[in-house]
């Protein structure tokens, strides 16, 4: 799988992984800190979620255009770097307003655009290179993998500094806490039962009163969250010192099309495209970013209403077996283990790999086995665990997916970019069915008024879900983005990819804004209007699909 890659493609994994491990981080627990610490509701959060994300997506139009057209890719990412690392630390203080909140959010928007595309346009100049063209789609999907390997650890860096500030405090984490608090201290909560209950939970003899109670529960909360940034600002240092440190790898790559026409030595290698060329080009371009618009609407829920469904319908107590899925300690050594079972049974493996499978067969069975044994009978789980699994599931369906790939290129049957796109949207529909499924029954969220369904579910359906989402995120994404370096007129390389980013950004507005419906539906609704909209989509682009196809190939 790593073969025949330039390595200035492994120097773009490594800072990629450490600004999305930062940026996961912070998503993992967004929605919960603005909701504990503000006492916003699920339409005000996600108004705030949603133009966030709307904003991260959508600053690298603006990206693209600087290195396209000023600075060059290099500076400009490592501008956005240091733009990103002022944001995240101005998150990292406590007891901070509204207003620093939101001055902080925009410099992480500015930063995340001038990093984000203009990396991804790099990756793709180094496969101009006729050595590496065909291996362009595979190059993105380990490139995405390097997102999710990040992504995989955050959820797990936030809630284990989370807890741990909690626990300094005497207080562990309760989901009914945050909402209750609020309502009580804006004397709107006429019930204080439940209230009373957990808090002396909580404090036992040492609890006073609910006022006192609900204000530091509050306040330490947030101040655990605030935490949790601060890994996220050290990151985004770690991914500025790889991008610096081995510029070498990338260097000869890292020019624009303007600075490649002062080059003696570049000018004659530039690709020249007809106006019909270009046209052609960047209709492909613009219609695959409308259709990917609902696919991140879709996507995008796990840092919302997927998220408000795991702390709100899903169990939080499971036993030990399923505990193994969500601690890293037990889940690593399984992990480990089935790694070991493929490299010992795979056919073309050498005798020495099949040690090697089966050295990770046992050792991470064995650990496994002793891991679980040490866990209670019943444990709890944080809801921003599920996170984890997107991630995990993105690293290992990987190298499972550009196998597939490779296996139908060899025989000439593999499907073409934009295919793999309408497959993708197909298969996200697919995936939001599973949850429609299992939201038949629930009450409405309107009917919780910010406390925890009485009927909870499973959490084996909302891992079923992100992981058929992911095998749709992995024929839709990276494939999208290798689409975008591949067709993109050579002027407008970081540009393109700012606009794939951009029509990110509207999915991801979208995403929140309709948590609207989320407090108005039923839950089964709120999810067949994601299932019909994705299909509405693959629909859209199957009925153009030749032209797509023509343009990748002019």
């Amino acid at each position: 799988m790593l073969k025949d890659h330039p390595k200035g493609l492994f120097v773009a994994f490594f800072t990629n992984m450490g600004e999305r491990f930062g940026f996961y981080t912070m998503l993992a627990i967004f929605v919960y800190y603005i909701q504990a610490k503000f006492g916003y509701t699920a339409t005000q959060a996600g108004a705030v979620y949603g133009t966030f994300l709307f904003g991260i997506y959508f600053f690298p139009l603006l990206g693209g255009w600087l290195a396209d057209r000023v600075i060059g890719y290099g500076k400009t990412i490592t501008l956005g770097t240091v733009l990103m690392f002022l944001g995240y630390g101005l998150m990292a203080l406590p007891g901070f307003g509204q207003v620093v909140l939101f001055v902080a959010l925009g410099i992480i928007c500015m930063g995340t655009g001038f990093f984000k595309g203009n990396l991804q346009a790099l990756v793709g100049n180094l496969y101009d290179d006729p050595k590496y063209e065909k291996n362009r789609d595979f190059a993105f999907n380990i490139f995405y993998m390097g997102i999710n390997v990040g992504a995989f650890f955050a959820p797990h860096a936030a809630t284990g500094i989370s807890n741990l500030i909690l626990e300094n405090s005497g207080l562990t984490y309760n989901a009914r806490i945050p909402a209750l608090a609020h309502q009580f201290l804006d004397g709107a909560l006429t019930d204080t039962s439940e209230l009373i209950s957990l808090a002396k939970a909580q404090l036992g003899s040492s609890f006073t009163d609910l006022t006192s109670f609900s204000q530091m529960y509050i306040e330490t909360l947030s101040k655990s969250y605030n935490a949790a940034f601060a890994i996220t600002a050290l990151s985004i240092v770690a991914s500025f010192l790889i991008f610096v440190g081995f510029k070498k790898y990338y260097k000869h790559a890292d020019l624009t099309e303007k600075q490649k026409e002062a080059s003696v030595e570049h000018k004659d290698k530039m690709i020249i495209l007809t106006k019909q060329q270009t046209r052609d080009r960047l209709f492909a371009l613009f219609f695959v970013f409308f259709v990917v618009i609902f696919f991140w609407m879709s996507f995008h829920q796990n840092g919302f209403t997927l998220s408000m469904f795991a702390r709100d319908y899903t169990v939080s107590e499971v036993s030990n077996v399923t505990y193994t899925f969500f601690n890293l300690g037990s889940f690593l050594p399984f992990l480990a283990a089935i790694i070991g079972l493929v490299l010992l049974i795979r056919k073309k493996s050498k005798l020495s790999t099949k040690g090697i499978g089966f050295a990770l067969l046992v050792g991470g069975g064995l650990l496994t086995y002793f891991v679980v044994n040490g866990f209670d009978p019943t444990m709890s789980i944080s809801p921003q665990l599920f996170q984890h699994f997107n991630p995990i599931f993105i690293v290992f369906l990987t190298p499972v997916v550009i196998g597939f790939f490779s296996f139908l290129q060899k025989r000439g049957k593999e499907p073409s970019t934009p295919k793999k796109i309408g497959i993708g949207m197909i298969l996200t529909a697919f995936s939001f069915g599973i949850m429609l499924v299992a939201s038949r029954n629930l009450p409405a969220p309107a009917e919780l008024q910010g406390s925890v369904s009485p009927m909870l579910i499973s959490p084996y359906w909302l891992i079923a879900t992100y992981f058929s989402v992911t095998i749709a995120e992995l024929c839709l994404s990276p494939m999208g983005i290798s689409f975008v370096s591949k067709v993109s007129p050579p002027k407008y390389k970081g540009t393109m990819q700012g606009g794939w980013l951009a029509a990110t950004a509207i999915g991801n507005a979208l995403a929140g804004f309709i948590g609207y419906f989320w407090d108005r539906w039923e839950v089964w609704q709120f999810f067949l209007l994601l299932i019909v909209m994705c299909l509405i989509s693959a629909t859209l682009i199957f009925s153009v699909m030749k032209k797509l196809e023509r343009a990748s190939e002019s």
